[in-house]
């Protein structure tokens, strides 16, 4: 599927702005300049100075750095000049080792039939006309709508006359290239047409686009999967050694010295025979730049091919020789180093300039026709092979498809420009144009869980799930649904090993939630060794008098009362009336054995602790907090909506002492209780703490009306914070029950008591070694505080309302260890934070949870769990223990190997959650995971899920920076990403020039969303960030399932052009080049959303959403949207509420005017850009990711 994930366009909006900074690479003739250029700016993980010129970084874990595969990458020695694609790191970039331009490319024509050379390259004969029939017939190269092509996404070029050669004369400012090479226009369409140039992926570009970006700088790593789509035989340009030169800026890396320019990657466009057989192609894609392949591996279906020659799919390395065996042609065609065999035709007259001269990237002048070759035709459209050719294009209209990238010939520029490249955006993976296909290719069926091993949709594809005897991916999500065989194979690929659960996560209405199971007396029915709850993984044998345990292989009398016979198949004959045999998830009541002292539970209880100090006050959060709760204790959580809830409530007040409250239903008015010894903490009063809400409406009623109007005129400012959990935690243990305390706080607790801190904020540290102590607990006050709670069953959730430092890393050590949460308001007001505060808090009030719950993972023989990750509390090895788990909480584990795995069995995991629900009753939640087992790494890489992935590593790394420098910490997760991505190079891509960088079909978003956790808040913060904010966000994180994680690290931005039907407009990426001054864009980060407003945009548009037509009168303090009576508005007002609804934490909206100081924050997440504190952009990112990879390759 073709990578190039991006708009079928050039950029959308306009020419890049020349404030952008593009990369630049350095001079021809030198090796890389000591700093790493793209990487301007402080970011530690990218040191400047010069690259390591030796070994690469040891690998993150012990894992003995990647051997060289057998084959070299090219197959030219490395002083041999080579066609293929220039390296792309520094330490590769050294010209001396290069010879001339003098490639054994042969200029002259050749005949793409005829035998081969023993280029690496691999062409089989041009495929013949039906098959290059049915592989246009996927792609549209008419006019009228392209359909949508499963898998491949290469652009569907549009049917526009040439485009003429003044387009190009809007050239951005920042690629000053003398003549045009004879390429398209490099430039995006004029931002005069804003609606016009919105793509909507998947329609032909309007004509006053280019159909293929055509802004492809010779360096661009070209990334594309491996299937392109596009008419065969396209034309080649002679390599050109030089670089198009762009504007100043540090030199950094340059990616051919003097040598052929690397080749292009799928693009060229000589249409190869359908695959039918999708197998896996680790076919590596060649690009210049890096090139970047990207091979398909998992979207099934078939897909078109790039080069002329046999499909590709298969795993594998595939052996290189002058004439690829049919199955191999594909990845080879994904990167070929030019050859003489390539030919050039003139462009087609219905595309804008033709396709693209540039094959397997070779840039420079189109060639001829090939003589002895008529192209292959199109039905409708004219040969473009020899023969009768169109004439050939003029130069300017040269037409890239994204897949190639030009560049200028070496004595077309001016000494000055041959000395620099720009890699162009839309020539690598768009994570847009993935999340699109994605959506396309799996929304409209139905996903069922009973295939083991099959990947599920992507978190942003919206679909039903069935479950057939699998967990639903709402439930678990794996980073691989194919697991390595050995431990070594898992230590070589790196990939981690790791599973994100969910166990109580809310199901679409559409989708029916576990069953629950009732097995009387008995309780469940459960392996006798290893103790794994009855599952559609046991095998039942001697006529179902016993079962066999899928995990541990014992066997197991099956109980009478629960004996049944088999069926001529050996299944049960009730296996589809039982959901504990024929379900991946499913609920058992438990019995009494399962409970804490062997009695039943008591229903839980939430205790609000209102901090009633001067802050608090002042900000308005006391009495809105009390007005909300009136309403809100009519909301508590229940399992049936028609009954009253059962969960009895309670009420402090508090500032350096505590208030209780008697809220009796027999009394007349509340009585308050004051403890001022807080040293020692007790509770003056069991009866009429906490109460039915129902029983003591009036008195709890006046309570709240009071509680505002006693503290109005408080001049208290100092707060406790430890006595106020020590309080709720007795009052749980004299009530008997688990429960929830709410504390709703404002300050640094610095008042004497247990518990005090002091302020340790020192920005002085960030960037240090000692940085890590500003995110660790101030002192062992809180940690052992959580341990009592969990053993309690009390949970802790904390609403903070901070208008300076508070040290939310100490503070949260309770809430994130009991399975609560925090929530933070910083500088909260009134007006502005009322409704995001209250929406919040009515759904951490109302969301279903359990309490007092244990969860244990076990797994098949083999594996076993070994690391977790979460909101949780841990007294061994393998029990998780939450006071409280909820909705929204996951928690992720690793898994690793203790012996081998067996390709036939595959891996078994079943997650068991032991929890009170809200209603009283102990339930035990089972959640059952089947994946495959492979010996090839192929498999391994075919089936991984980046975004699972991402979640790991990021977890992973917030939790390091625990006990480890985070520049250190940023640094094992590139070598670790390098590794991954080294590993298939040597092992799965078909052998390549090493300038080419390939990526895994199923990970080449790998880069850009780690590029986005390395530039997150947390581990690489710009100097207007908080420790407390950090500390809040990793903490955050840490419990944040995949669809949360997604959204976090790469935002939703979504240009606001035609809102008509209920379909959301095509998302654009994140970044500023994406924005047009006449557009206005919503951008939602999963915390915030942002509404940015073009200086240019329409009076239509504007009236429509704010009721003015003037960009000056629009306020940017609003929050909210007015009403107004127009289908935009409505339309509009309806996407954000439905935003909203999808996220666990309410979203504030802010109105952002461009060039307003507000614009700062809004483009801080946009992370495709270079960050302010130093962090990469994807582009530059690519090319370091590149570095490291043939760092590890050599």
């Amino acid at each position: 599927m073709n990578v190039n994930q991006q708009t079928p366009m050039a950029s959308p909006y306009g020419p890049p702005q020349p404030g952008y900074g593009q990369p630049s690479y350095a001079p021809l003739g030198g090796g890389y300049p000591g700093p790493y250029g793209p990487y301007n700016g402080p970011a530690a993980a990218y040191q400047p100075g010069a690259p390591p010129q030796g070994p690469a970084r040891g690998p993150l874990t012990s894992a003995p750095r990647p051997v060289s595969t057998p084959q070299a990458y090219s197959q030219y020695p490395q002083g041999d000049s080579q066609n293929g694609p220039p390296p792309m790191d520094h330490s590769m970039a050294q010209p001396a080792h290069r010879s001339p331009v003098s490639q054994p490319y042969s200029q002259g024509a050749m005949n793409l039939s005829g035998p081969h050379p023993s280029y690496s390259q691999q062409y089989g004969a041009p495929p013949p006309m039906q098959q290059v029939t049915n592989q246009m017939s996927g792609m549209q190269i008419g006019s009228g709508p392209p359909t949508s092509v499963g898998p491949g996404y290469a652009h569907h070029p549009s049917t526009q006359p040439p485009i003429s050669a003044a387009y190009s004369s809007a050239a951005p400012p920042s690629y000053t290239q003398a003549p045009p090479l004879s390429a398209a226009p490099s430039q995006p369409p004029p931002p005069s047409e804003p609606a016009a140039s919105q793509p909507y992926y998947g329609g032909p570009p309007p004509p006053q686009q280019q159909p293929f970006p055509s802004a492809h700088h010779p360096s661009q790593p070209f990334v594309s999967s491996s299937p392109y789509l596009g008419p065969p035989s396209q034309p080649q340009a002679p390599p050109v050694s030089q670089q198009q030169s762009f504007p100043p800026g540090p030199p950094a890396q340059q990616p051919f010295p003097n040598s052929a320019p690397p080749p292009v990657s799928q693009a060229s466009y000589s249409g190869p025979p359908p695959l039918t057989q999708h197998s896996f192609p680790p076919s590596s894609q060649s690009g210049p730049f890096p090139p970047i392949s990207i091979s398909p591996s998992q979207y099934p279906g078939p897909q078109p091919q790039s080069q002329p020659g046999p499909p590709p799919f298969h795993s594998g390395p595939s052996p290189r020789g002058p004439v690829p065996p049919p199955s191999m042609s594909q990845q080879q065609a994904n990167h070929l180093p030019p050859g003489p065999m390539q030919q050039q035709q003139p462009p087609q007259p219905g595309m804008q300039g033709g396709y693209p001269t540039q094959q397997n990237g070779a840039f420079g002048q189109p060639r001829g026709p090939q003589p002895g070759y008529a192209g292959p035709q199109y039905p409708g459209q004219q040969n473009y092979g020899a023969g009768p050719a169109p004439a050939p294009a003029p130069p300017a209209q040269k037409r890239l498809d994204p897949d190639s990238i030009p560049s200028p010939q070496a004595s077309e520029l001016p000494a000055v420009q041959k000395s620099r490249h720009r890699i162009d955006p839309d020539a690598i993976p768009s994570p847009i144009q993935v999340i699109e296909d994605d959506r396309v290719n799996k929304s409209s069926e139905p996903f069922t869980t009973g295939v083991k091993g099959q990947a599920p949709p992507l978190v942003t594809t919206n679909f039903q799930v069935k479950d057939q005897g699998n967990a639903s991916p709402r439930f678990i999500r794996c980073t691989a649904y194919n697991m390595p065989c050995t431990a070594d194979m898992a230590k070589q690929s790196q990939v981690p090993l790791a599973a994100v659960i969910k166990p109580l996560a809310m199901l679409p209405p559409d989708e029916t939630p576990p069953y629950i199971v009732d097995h009387g007396e008995g309780g469940p029915i459960r392996c006798n060794r290893c103790k794994a709850y009855m599952c559609p993984y046991m095998q039942f044998i001697e006529g179902g008098r016993r079962f066999q345990c899928g995990f541990c292989s014992c066997v197991t009398e099956v109980p009478p009362h629960y004996f049944q016979h088999l069926d001529h198949t050996g299944k049960r004959v009730d296996c589809y009336d039982r959901p504990e045999l024929s379900q991946g998830s499913y609920e058992f009541v438990a019995t009494v054995d399962y409970c804490k002292n062997n009695k039943l539970p008591q229903p839980p209880s939430f205790i609000f602790f209102i901090d009633v100090s001067y802050n608090a006050v002042k900000s308005g959060m006391v009495n809105i907090v009390c007005q909300e709760l009136k309403t809100l204790l009519d909301y508590l959580p229940r399992e049936n909506p028609e009954a009253d809830s059962v969960v009895r409530v309670g009420f402090v007040t508090y500032n350096k002492v505590l208030h209780f409250y008697n809220v009796k239903s027999s009394l007349a008015q509340p009585q308050m209780m004051v403890v001022s010894d807080v040293s020692d903490m007790f509770l003056p009063l069991l009866d009429g703490f906490l109460v039915g809400v129902n029983d003591s409406r009036m008195v709890i009623e006046s309570l709240l009306d009071q509680i505002p109007e006693m503290f109005a005129d408080t001049r208290e400012t100092e707060t406790v914070f430890g006595p106020v959990i020590q309080a709720g935690l007795e009052a749980l243990k004299a009530a008997d029950c688990a429960g929830k305390l709410f504390v709703f706080h404002s300050t640094l607790p610095i008042a004497e008591a247990p518990g005090k801190l002091k302020n340790r904020e020192d920005k002085k540290l960030v960037g240090t070694d000692k940085e890590k102590s500003l995110f660790q607990p101030q002192s062992g006050f809180y940690s052992n505080l959580s341990k009592e709670c969990v053993a309690q069953g009390c949970c802790v959730d904390l609403f903070l309302f901070p208008n300076q430092y508070v040290d939310v890393a100490t503070l949260g050590v309770v809430p994130v260890s009991t399975g609560g949460s925090v929530y933070k308001y910083t500088y909260f007001q009134a007006e502005t934070d009322r409704e995001r505060f209250l929406n919040d808090l009515r759904r951490d009030v109302q969301k279903p949870m359990g309490f007092d719950a244990v969860m244990r993972v076990r797994t098949s023989t083999g594996i076993r769990a070994t690391d977790f990750f979460g909101s949780f509390f841990m007294s061994n090895t393998t029990d998780v223990e939450l006071a409280g788990l909820d909705c929204d909480k996951t928690v992720t584990v690793e898994f690793r190997h203790d012996d081998k795995l067996s390709e036939d069995t595959g891996a078994l995991m079943q997650c068991a959650v032991l929890y009170t629900s809200c209603s009283g009753q102990r339930r035990l939640r089972v959640h059952n995971m089947a994946v495959n087992c492979c010996s090839q790494l192929a498999d391994l890489y075919r089936n991984c899920e980046t975004d699972t992935i991402i979640n790991f590593f990021s977890k992973y790394a917030y939790r390091s920076i625990l006990n480890t420098p985070t520049k250190t910490v940023r640094d094992t997760m590139v070598n670790q990403c390098a590794q991954i991505l080294a590993c298939y190079r040597k092992n799965c891509a078909s052998p390549s020039s090493a300038g080419q960088l390939i990526l895994p079909e199923c990970m080449k978003l790998l880069p850009v969303y780690l590029n986005c956790v390395l530039k997150s808040d947390v581990l690489q913060p710009g100097a207007d960030i908080s420790l407390d904010d950090r500390a809040y966000l990793r903490q955050l994180l840490s419990c944040m399932d995949v669809s949360e994680s997604h959204i976090f690290f790469y935002p939703r931005l979504l240009p606001l052009v035609k809102l008509d039907g209920g379909s959301l407009p095509m998302a654009v990426r994140n970044s500023e080049e994406r924005l047009s001054k006449g557009g206005v864009y919503l951008l939602e980060t999963g915390l915030h959303l942002f509404l940015w407003v073009g200086a240019n945009a329409q009076q239509e548009l504007l009236s429509n959403i704010f009721g003015t037509p003037t960009f000056s009168q629009i306020d940017p303090n609003m929050t909210s949207l007015p009403e107004l009576d127009n289908p935009f508005s409505q339309r509009l007002r309806e996407i954000i509420d439905s935003f909203r609804s999808q996220r666990s934490r309410y979203m504030k909206l802010m109105v952002v005017k461009q060039e307003d100081k507000a614009e700062l924050i809004f483009k801080h997440f946009l992370c495709e850009d270079k960050s302010t504190s130093g962090g990469a952009s994807y582009v530059d990112f690519l090319c370091h990711m590149h570095k490291e990879i043939r760092q590890l390759l050599s």
